[in-house]
């Protein structure tokens, strides 16, 4: 499609919208971190001493290796579970396996530090099974804390993106190569590792890109269950709110080497599956077979255990939300008290999260299709620009991202900080890259000359638009839209930095409470953060029609 001039006309003001949009709360608080970090919180000189510092003191730089180490560890373990996951599901016929699928679902969409909190109740030092182990056996249970329990949680949480990836990559496998493959003798294993396999690499990569930035950007599993095993994160946060003497400066430069090291992993991810990526057309899919006997046993009872365990941070919060407690600990007998508090006490915290998520998500459609619509059918030079600009936010961690608005907009001309618009903001500039590109993937999908046709009936492109295209797009947006909205309504990491008393959000609260010890009304929370998470789930498969999640 060849390039067009810039006209003066309703998609001139989309792009002067999303070059503002973009350039304001984005790119200059991104600015705004890096020029903090370079500078010296004294003479406001340039410097590299807040660099230099980190680099110095092995408890801030092993804050980098623990970051790297617990990154690696959960990407290993969530490509091998996730990748066999998707083979049983996609080879052989699995009883139940919607209720699987939604389960794996749930457990991925629901926010970590959930999973943290639950299995401190559990395995904790006054946990369910730690008290039931020493009474019983006098078993004194392995830890919970500290990088054990980090790993437990993520890999937990996060396996659902390479089984969805993988599963997805799988369908598109024409079984004609695996029957030529099994022609050629190559059966069992080494059919599943020289076939197989390599033909879902590029998609198991970007479902490992996937998995690698939300480990490294995740804020609540380490700070819960962590206890001294620090993360990049939890050492940007702690150091930014301390904000003594050059805190600030010192928590920026942490913050800037942070997006230096998802850029450069994001980069190198990108150029790995651009020269393995490659295009299959599964003219016959993989046929499911049955399973018999002591394997069929095997498989099923491998796959329950797993979607049970993965399910079991929702069991936990649902079931203790109602059991009498005073404060950390859990009393004999079930009550609605924790229910009444925290509709009574932290109603506020409830409103704020639904209210900050629907607003957010409006603009996130409205920009995600308009948008989408100048890179794809107006290209020019500015809508590339903005194009290119609209991924930033894939590598930019939640916790660095409230830094950077709150570097940016504490002070004059335009002050945001302590409002629910600087809220409103971060979980739109986080969330619309997603929007951006599957809309623009459902645009390819729509051949032009239907607009072409709408116009030489005599309707103006721009009616065009909103008659013909938006409409086509609309159901597809909006079922991108409703998972948006999960992950928004989920949203602790840069929240925790936004907030205030008065924004405060459920995440928030949630984790407020638990640090508290407040268990009781942390699981009631929880409880509602989850039953919001399956109806929006419920309502995303009516919508869509489809009876899986494909990313």
């Amino acid at each position: 499609m060849h390039k067009k001039k810039l006209k003066w006309d309703f998609w001139t003001a989309i792009t002067i919208l999303a070059i503002l949009i973009f350039g304001l709360f984005l790119i200059y608080p991104l600015s705004a971190l890096f020029m903090s970090a370079f500078q010296d919180p004294h003479s406001g000189q340039f410097t590299l001493d807040n660099f230099r510092r980190f680099f110095a003191r092995k408890y801030y730089y092993e804050t980098l290796t623990n970051s790297f180490l617990v990154t690696t560890t959960v990407t290993v373990l969530t490509i091998i579970i996730g990748t066999v996951l998707a083979y049983f599901m996609s080879v052989y016929k699995i009883k139940g396996k919607r209720i699987v699928e939604l389960g794996i679902i749930i457990s991925l969409l629901s926010p970590p530090f959930i999973g943290a909190y639950s299995w401190i109740l559990i395995a904790g030092r006054s946990g369910i099974l730690t008290k039931w182990l020493l009474t019983n056996f006098n078993y004194h249970a392995p830890s919970i804390y500290g990088f054990g329990g980090i790993l437990l949680v993520l890999t937990l949480k996060l396996y659902p993106f390479i089984y969805l990836y993988a599963a997805g990559a799988m369908k598109n496998i024409d079984s004609a190569l695996i029957e030529a493959a099994e022609s050629l003798g190559c059966h069992g294993m080494k059919k599943v590792f020289t076939v197989i396999v390599p033909l879902i690499t590029p998609t198991i990569l970007a479902g490992a890109l996937m998995v690698f930035m939300n480990a490294m950007a995740d804020f609540g599993t380490p700070m819960l269950i962590g206890e001294g095993f620090n993360v990049l994160p939890v050492m940007i946060y702690s150091e930014f709110i301390n904000e003594v003497g050059d805190q600030a400066n010192f928590a920026a430069a942490i913050a800037a080497l942070m997006v230096l090291i998802t850029s450069v992993i994001f980069l190198l991810q990108k150029y790995v599956v651009n020269r393995k990526s490659f295009t299959m057309s599964s003219l016959r899919p993989m046929q499911t077979q049955n399973l018999h006997g002591f394997k069929s046993v095997v498989v099923h009872a491998g796959i329950y255990l797993l979607v049970a365990i993965s399910l079991i941070p929702q069991i936990v919060v649902i079931y203790t939300s109602f059991l009498k407690t005073n404060g950390s600990i859990f009393l004999p007998g079930y009550s609605l008290d924790s229910y009444t508090t925290i509709f009574q006490e932290l109603d506020n915290a409830i409103t704020n999260t639904y209210v900050f998520s629907t607003c957010a998500i409006l603009m996130i459609v409205f920009l995600g299709m308009t948008v989408a619509y100048l890179t794809i059918r107006r290209r020019t030079w500015l809508t590339e620009c903005i194009d290119t600009i609209s991924m930033f936010p894939y590598i930019i961690p939640g916790s660095v991202l409230g830094i950077t608005l709150l570097l940016a907009f504490n002070k004059e001309p335009l002050i945001l900080s302590g409002t629910a618009l600087i809220i409103i903001i971060s979980l739109t500039i986080r969330r619309l890259p997603y929007t951006l590109r599957s809309s623009s993937a459902i645009l390819y999908q729509i051949s032009p000359s239907l607009e072409e046709a709408s116009i030489s009936l005599g309707a103006s492109p721009l009616r065009t638009f909103f008659k013909v295209t938006a409409y086509m797009m609309l159901p597809g947006v909006m079922s991108g839209a409703i998972l948006s909205w999960i992950t928004a309504v989920n949203e602790l990491s840069s929240s925790i930095i936004l907030f205030t008393g008065d924004t405060e959000t459920m995440s928030v609260a949630i984790y407020t409470e638990v640090i508290r010890a407040s268990y009781g009304t942390a699981a009631a929370l929880s409880t509602v953060l989850t039953a919001t998470t399956i109806i929006a789930i419920l309502i995303f498969f009516k919508l869509s029609g489809n009876r899986g999640i494909s990313l």
